[in-house]
């Protein structure tokens, strides 16, 4: 996952240039900007092994795989625990978040 120059530049693509980034996304922007300034320090080639920890926080923030398959955990281990006994039905599920609580 690296920044690829477009091959012909116009105003058009200085202005459509932002959509592929997270730059617009609040939530992974700070980690997009890390792994750009690393990459840009380092070089393509050298960056993909020296910057990995940067790339790894991005990925992570961009597709959550490591949060939901935590989730997914959780789930499974509150219905193995309905299943056996040790929870009751009424709190099968966790209670949902007050609104505008976070």
């Amino acid at each position: 996952m690296a920044h690829i120059p477009p091959f012909l530049r116009t105003p058009l693509t200085d202005m459509t240039g932002q959509i592929l980034t997270h730059q617009t996304n609040g939530i992974c922007r700070d980690f997009e900007m890390r792994a750009m300034e690393c990459l840009e320090g380092y070089g393509i080639k050298d960056g993909r092994s020296k910057c990995l920890d940067y790339m790894d926080d991005l990925r992570e923030c961009m597709f959550r795989k490591k949060q939901m398959a935590r989730v997914n955990i959780m789930r499974a281990e509150r219905h193995r625990q309905w299943v056996m006994g040790e929870r009751k039905s009424e709190d099968h599920y966790a209670p949902a978040a007050k609104v505008d609580s976070f």
